[in-house]
C-alpha cells in the first residue's frame, strides 16, 4: 500500500479523537490498578475499537461529503479508496473484539457492546436523529466499567464515575459537532445539535461540561482535597466565560473545561 493511501487511512481515522480516547482509557486503567499487561491489552482494544468506528464514519459519509466539497475528507476525494478502508476494517474489527475478551469477557463484552457498537449505530443511524448524543453517553460512561471489570478481582465503577464520564461523552459530542453544523445540515443530518443551534449547543455543552466537573469532585467517597475545589472553582469560572464570550471563546472555554474533567476523572478515579 502506497505512502498516499496510509496517510490517509491515518486522516481517516479521526486521529485527535482516536487518540484523546485511547489515552483516556489507558490512564484509567492504571489509575484503578491494573497490571501492565492488563492496561496494554486494554489501550490495543480501545485502539481498535476507535480505529474502525473513526472508518466507519468516513465510509458512510462519503457521499455526503462529496456534495458539500469536504477536502480535509480523503475518502469523500478519492485520496483513500473505499476498499482499502473495507480492507482495514476486516482487520481491525475481529482484532478488537479479540483483544477486547482478552481483557476479560465481562470487560470486552462491555467495550464491544455499549462503546464500539455504539459508535457504529451513531455512524448508521443516530448521528440524523435527535437521539445523537445517547451513543456518546453510553459509550463515554462504559469506559470506566472497561477498565474496573479487567481488574483481577472484577467490580463494578463507582456510579459518580460512570455519570461523570457519560456527561463528558455528551459534552464531547456538541463540541465535536459544531465545526460541521452547516454541511451536516445540507446533507440531510438532524442530530441533538442542529436541531439545537451552534449557540445553545455551545452553552450546552459548557453546562453539561461543568455538572461533570462537579461530580468529579462531590461524587467520590471521603474528604474532598483542597486542589480539586480549586479546579472545580476553575471550571466554573471557565463556564461563566464560555456563557458570556462572543466569536470563538465560548468554543475555546468548553474545550478547556473538557480537558479539566478529563483531568479530574483520573486523578480521582
Amino acid at each position: 500500500m502506497s505512502a498516499v493511501a496510509w496517510a490517509g487511512l491515518l486522516r481517516a481515522s479521526h486521529p485527535g479523537p482516536t487518540v484523546a480516547v485511547t489515552a483516556l482509557i489507558g490512564v484509567l486503567a492504571w489509575a484503578v490498578g491494573n497490571t501492565p499487561a492488563t492496561i496494554a491489552l486494554i489501550v490495543a482494544a480501545v485502539l481498535t475499537g476507535q480505529l474502525s468506528i473513526g472508518w466507519c464514519n468516513d465510509l458512510v459519509d462519503a457521499a455526503r461529503d462529496r456534495r458539500v466539497g469536504r477536502r480535509d475528507k480523503p475518502v469523500a476525494t478519492g485520496e483513500l479508496p473505499e476498499s482499502v478502508v473495507r480492507s482495514a476494517l476486516a482487520v481491525t474489527t475481529p482484532a478488537c473484539v479479540a483483544l477486547s475478551l482478552l481483557c476479560g469477557v465481562r470487560s470486552g463484552v462491555t467495550h464491544l457492546l455499549l462503546g464500539v457498537a455504539s459508535g457504529w449505530l451513531y455512524n448508521l443511524w443516530l448521528k440524523r436523529t435527535v437521539w445523537s448524543w445517547l451513543p456518546y453517553a453510553l459509550a463515554f460512561g462504559s469506559l470506566p466499567a472497561v477498565v474496573t471489570l479487567a481488574l483481577p478481582q472484577p467490580v463494578g465503577p463507582p456510579a459518580w464515575m460512570v455519570g461523570a464520564a457519560a456527561l463528558l461523552g455528551v459534552g464531547a459530542h456538541l463540541v465535536n459537532a459544531l465545526p460541521d453544523l452547516d454541511d451536516d445540515a445540507a446533507t440531510g443530518v438532524r442530530g441533538l445539535p442542529h436541531r439545537l443551534g451552534s449557540r445553545v449547543s455551545t452553552v450546552g455543552a459548557a453546562v453539561v461540561l461543568t455538572v461533570a466537573s462537579v461530580v468529579t469532585v462531590a461524587g467520590p467517597a471521603g474528604p474532598t482535597p483542597g486542589w480539586a475545589w480549586v479546579v472545580l472553582a476553575c471550571a466554573v469560572a471557565l463556564a461563566a466565560v464560555g456563557l458570556s464570550g462572543t466569536g470563538r471563546t465560548p468554543f475555546r472555554a468548553t474545550i478547556a473545561i473538557a480537558f479539566i474533567d478529563v483531568a479530574m476523572l483520573t486523578l480521582r478515579g
